[in-house]
C-alpha cells in the first residue's frame, strides 16, 4: 500500500499550472466498503467525493446531517445515508445544542461498534475537536478500522491565531493514528512531515475537487446583475463565504473605500455569514455602513443557500480572496466552477492555482494598495474585456484540472491498499519511464 500511495502522489505532484492528467473510464471496486464521516458539513466536498465513490462501485455508509441530505444519496444499491447529526441550525438554544451534540456522539459511537465497513474516512472532525482527534481515533483503531483522514487545514488554530500547545498535541495524536492522510498541496504535506513527524509515504497530495454541488442553471450575467440591482457598466467585485479575520476582508474594504474612492462605477458585494468573530465583524460593518446605505457596497450578511449562489458568481466580474492565511480555498474553486476570475493573495498555495492573466492575478497579502492596483489592472486586462468568452475557458480548465475523477482514482487505490485488495487500473498518458505526461489544458 505504501508503494502505491507514493506512486500516486508522484503522479499528482508532477501536475503543473495549466497541466492535467487524462484518465481512462472509472473503475469499479466491488468489495470496497467505506464509512465516510463528514462531520455534518462542507456540502461541496462531501457531495463531490461521495458521488464519485458511488459511481466507482464503493459500498458507502455516509454519516451526515440535514445539510447533506441530498436525493443522490438515496435509493442507490450499496449506499446507506445515515443522518446521525440531524439539525445543525446555529440559532438553536444552548441547551438544544448541547443535547443534539451529545446525542450525535452517542449515535456515532454505537454505529462504529457495529459498522461493517473496515475503512473509516474522516473528512472533518466533529464539534469536540480534542475528543475526535484522540479518544475517538483510538476507539476506531481498537475496533480494527483503517482510518483515512482528509486534512483541509493542517493547523486551523494557527490560521485563526488561536494555536496552543494542547492544540498541536491533539493534532499530532490524530495524524499519528491515521493510517493514511490526504492533503491538497505539497506545502501541506511538508508541514505534516516536518512539524508533526508524519511519514511521507502516509501522505498523498490530491487536487481539491471542483464544486459540483451548487446548481448552475441558465441564468445569464445580465439577469444576475439585474436581480442584485447592478447597473450595466458597473464593475463588480465579489467577496463570498464565511467571514473571519484570516480572510482579510478589511484589506479589501480599505482598497475599495480609499484607493478606489473616485471610481464611481465600481461595486463591491460582500455575501457571507460572520463566523465566531463578533468584534472583528462589528468593526468592518461600522466602516462600510455609509457605502451600504448608498448602495456602493451590497451586503448580504447571511449564509447563502446553494440555490442562490449562482446569482452572486454570475453577477460579479471578479472574485477577491484577500486572505491573510490559508492552506487552500474552496471559494476559489467555486468561483472557477462559474468561470469567474480571481484576485488571490499570495498565501498558502493560492498562487499555484492562479494562471496569471488567464484565471486571475496574484496580489501581495495585507496590502490594500497593491490590491487596488490589481483591481485596476484586472479591469483593464483582456481577461475582463473578453470575460464572456473567458468564463467558459476557465470552467473547462477547472473541470479538467480539478477533476473528481483524479481524486476518486487515488482515493479508491488507497482504500484498496489498506484492505490489501487488488487495484490495477493505471493512469494513461505515460512515457516509457512510467512518469505521467502533462496534457495542457485550453488555457
Amino acid at each position: 500500500m505504501k508503494q502505491n500511495s507514493q506512486t500516486h502522489e508522484d503522479d499528482l505532484g508532477n501536475r503543473s499550472i495549466g497541466g492535467l492528467h487524462n484518465l481512462t473510464a472509472p473503475e469499479t471496486a466491488p468489495g470496497i466498503a467505506v464509512s465516510l464521516l463528514t462531520g455534518g458539513g462542507d456540502r461541496p466536498y462531501a457531495f463531490g467525493l461521495a458521488t464519485e465513490l458511488i459511481s466507482r462501485g464503493a459500498a458507502l455508509d455516509l454519516i451526515g446531517s440535514d445539510e447533506l441530505d441530498y436525493p443522490e444519496f438515496h435509493g442507490k444499491p450499496g449506499v446507506n445515508f445515515l443522518n446521525l447529526r440531524g439539525d445543525q441550525r446555529p440559532d438553536a438554544t444552548f441547551l438544544r445544542k448541547v443535547s443534539r451534540v451529545s446525542t450525535y456522539y452517542a449515535k456515532l459511537i454505537c454505529y462504529a461498534a457495529t459498522a461493517k465497513p473496515r475503512v473509516f474516512h474522516i473528512l472533518w472532525n466533529n464539534k469536540l475537536e480534542a475528543f475526535d482527534r484522540t479518544l475517538l481515533m483510538l476507539y476506531y483503531r481498537v475496533l480494527g478500522k483503517r482510518v483515512v483522514l482528509t486534512v483541509h487545514n493542517v493547523n486551523a488554530g494557527r490560521r485563526d491565531a488561536k494555536d496552543t500547545v494542547f492544540n498541536r498535541l491533539t493534532l499530532r495524536v490524530q495524524y499519528r493514528l491515521a493510517d493514511h492522510i490526504f492533503v491538497h498541496t505539497k506545502q501541506m504535506k511538508r508541514e505534516l512531515v516536518q512539524e508533526y513527524d508524519v511519514q511521507s509515504m502516509r501522505v498523498t497530495v490530491i487536487p481539491f475537487g471542483i464544486n459540483n454541488s451548487v446548481p448552475n442553471k441558465r441564468l445569464t450575467t445580465a439577469e444576475a446583475k439585474q436581480r442584485l440591482g447592478i447597473r450595466d457598466g458597473e464593475r463588480t467585485i465579489l467577496f463570498f463565504g464565511n467571514i473571519a479575520p484570516y480572510k482579510g476582508l478589511e484589506y479589501l474594504v480599505t482598497a475599495f473605500q480609499q484607493n478606489l474612492a473616485e471610481r464611481d462605477n465600481y461595486r463591491l458585494i460582500i455575501a457571507g455569514r460572520p463566523k465566531n468573530c463578533e468584534r472583528y465583524w462589528n468593526t468592518i460593518r461600522e466602516a462600510i455602513r455609509e457605502d451600504v446605505r448608498s448602495g456602493r457596497i451590497l451586503l448580504r450578511e447571511d449564509y447563502i443557500p446553494d440555490e442562490e449562489t449562482e446569482v452572486y458568481f454570475k453577477a460579479a466580474d471578479v472574485l477577491a480572496l484577500p486572505y491573510r492565511h490559508i492552506y487552500q480555498s474552496g471559494v476559489l474553486f467555486l468561483g472557477y466552477s462559474f468561470g469567474l476570475p480571481v484576485l488571490a493573495a499570495d498565501v498558502g498555495s493560492l498562487k499555484d492555482e492562479v494562471v496569471a492573466g488567464k484565471t486571475g492575478f496574484v496580489i501581495r497579502p495585507e496590502d490594500p494598495v497593491d490590491l487596488a492596483r490589481a483591481i485596476e489592472r484586472y479591469f483593464a486586462s483582456d481577461l475582463y474585456l473578453n470575460l464572456s468568452v473567458r468564463r467558459q475557458e476557465i470552467r473547462d480548465y477547472a473541470a479538467e484540472q480539478y477533476s473528481w475523477d483524479v481524486v476518486g482514482h487515488v482515493t479508491m487505490s488507497t482504500y484498496a491498499g489498506l484492505l490489501q485488495m487488488p487495484f490495477s487500473r493505471e493512469l494513461s498518458k505515460r512515457d516509457a519511464s512510467g512518469a505521467s505526461l502533462d496534457v495542457k489544458a485550453p488555457l
